[in-house]
C-alpha cells in the first residue's frame, strides 16, 4: 500500500427532513448566497425548505448554474459575492452546482484572474466558506475539495482542487431525489460507478481494505441502479445510491492506491467539444480504456471480473472480455449508450480530442503515464 494522509472535514447530515438542520449548520449572522441551477429546486420543494430553515438569515440568491458550470456564468456570481459582501455560500443542487460554488468561493478571494485557478493551478490562500444541500447523487463533490469548470469561449474544461473548498457540511436527504428524471438518475449512477473504477482498476498494491470498499460500492450500484429507475420513490434504494455516490469520491477508497483518471480527462474533452453529458462521455470512454489497457490492468481486471461479476472462467482472456462486456451492458441497462456513434459523433473526434489534450499538455495519462496521444486515438477508435 502506498503512503498516504487522509482527512475529510465535511460534516454529512443524512436522512429525510434534514434540510431543517441548516438553521444550526449555517453560521449565525452570516450573509449567505444560495446558488442553484435551472430552478428545479423551486418545483420539488427544496427551495421552500431551505428558505424556511434560513428564515432568520440574510439570504441572497444566484441561479442558472449550468450542468457543466461555466466560467462565464460563475464570474457573475463572483461579482455578486463582492457587491453583497457575502461571507457564506450555500450550494443547493447536484454536483455541477457544488462544483460551480467551489469556484465562486475560490475566485471571490483570489486577487487575480479567476480562470488562473484552473489554467495555471495557482495555490489558493483563501476561499469563502461553503456548505451544500445535495439534490442529485452522482459526483461526490459534496464531500471533496475538487471541481471541474468549463470556459465556453475556449471550449476548455479544467479542474482544480484545494482543501479550502471542501464544503463545511453536506445535507443529504434521499427523498429530494424522488422527482429526478430517469436520465439524470442514470447519469448519476454511471458517474459514481466510474469514479470508483478510476481509483480501483489500476494495479494491485496490497490495499485490501480499499479494494473491498470499492468492490462493495460497485456491487451496490449494480444492484440498486436499475431498481431506482423502476421504483423512483423507494427510500431504501435512494438512500443507498446517495451514500454510494458520496463514498465513491470522498477520498477514502483512493488513499494508498494508484489512480487512473484517463477516462475523465478524455471524457472532459468530449463534453467541451460536443456538449455531451459528463456521464455519457465516461460511459463511452471507460470500456474502450479497459480494452486498450487490458494488459496494464490485467490483474485488476481479473479481480474485478471475479469479485464483482462472479466470473469463474479458467480462460483469463475470456474472463477479461466478459468483465468489459458486463460493464458496458450495465451502462446500457441504465439507458446510457456507450458508443460515439450513438451520439452522432464520427471518427473526426479522435483528432479533435487529441488536439485539446495537447493544448493542456496532457500527453501522459493513466496510472502508468503511458496513455500518449496515439493511445488516446486508439481508445477513441475502440469507442466509435
Amino acid at each position: 500500500m502506498l503512503n498516504f494522509t487522509f482527512q475529510n472535514p465535511t460534516r454529512i447530515v443524512f436522512g429525510e427532513g434534514q434540510i431543517k438542520a441548516l438553521r444550526q449548520l449555517v453560521p449565525a449572522g452570516a450573509r449567505v448566497l444560495m446558488t442553484y441551477g435551472g430552478g428545479s429546486i423551486k418545483h420539488n420543494g427544496v427551495y421552500d425548505q431551505v428558505k424556511a430553515a434560513l428564515a432568520d438569515i440574510e439570504l441572497f440568491e444566484f441561479g442558472g448554474i449550468e450542468p457543466n458550470p461555466s466560467y462565464e456564468t460563475l464570474s457573475k456570481a463572483v461579482e455578486m459575492v463582492h457587491a453583497q459582501r457575502i461571507d457564506f455560500l450555500l450550494a443547493v443542487g447536484g454536483g455541477s452546482v457544488v462544483d460551480g460554488t467551489k469556484y465562486i468561493a475560490a475566485a471571490a478571494r483570489y486577487d487575480g484572474e479567476g480562470w488562473d485557478i484552473l489554467s495555471k493551478q495557482v495555490k489558493l490562500k483563501a476561499a469563502v466558506a461553503l456548505g451544500c444541500v445535495l439534490t442529485l447523487p452522482a459526483t461526490g463533490s459534496e464531500s471533496n475539495g475538487f471541481a471541474v469548470i468549463t470556459k465556453q469561449a475556449t471550449q476548455q474544461k479544467l479542474s482544480f482542487g484545494s482543501p479550502l473548498v471542501y464544503p463545511q457540511f453536506a445535507v443529504l436527504d434521499p427523498t429530494v431525489t424522488y422527482s429526478l428524471p430517469a436520465k439524470q438518475l442514470a447519469n448519476g449512477v454511471v458517474d459514481a460507478y466510474i469514479h470508483v473504477m478510476e481509483q480501483y482498476l489500476t494495479y494491485p498494491v496490497g490495499a485490501a481494505v480499499q479494494d473491498r470498499f470499492a468492490e462493495g460500492l460497485l456491487l451496490t450500484l449494480l444492484e440498486f441502479g436499475p431498481k431506482a429507475v423502476q421504483a423512483p420513490q423507494d427510500y431504501n434504494i435512494r438512500s443507498n445510491l446517495m451514500w454510494s455516490a458520496t463514498m465513491a469520491l470522498n477520498g477514502l477508497i483512493g488513499v494508498g492506491v494508484p489512480q487512473d483518471w484517463s477516462t475523465h480527462m478524455i471524457g472532459h474533452q468530449l463534453t467541451a467539444l460536443y456538449g455531451l453529458d459528463h456521464a455519457q462521455t465516461l460511459a463511452i470512454v471507460l470500456p474502450a480504456v479497459m480494452q486498450q489497457q487490458r494488459e496494464q490492468k490485467r490483474d485488476k481486471l481479473l479481480q474485478y471480473g471475479r469479485r464483482v461479476f462472479g466470473l469463474e472462467h479458467n480462460d483469463e482472456e475470456r474472463l477479461i472480455d466478459e468483465a468489459i462486456s458486463h460493464t458496458r451492458a450495465f451502462f446500457e441497462q441504465m439507458g446510457v449508450p456507450t458508443r460515439l456513434a450513438d451520439y452522432g459523433i464520427t471518427a473526426e473526434a479522435k483528432a479533435a480530442v487529441v488536439a485539446k489534450l495537447a493544448e493542456l499538455k496532457a500527453d501522459r495519462l493513466g496510472e502508468h503515464g503511458d496513455i500518449t496521444p496515439d493511445v488516446v486515438a486508439q481508445i477513441l477508435q475502440r469507442a466509435l
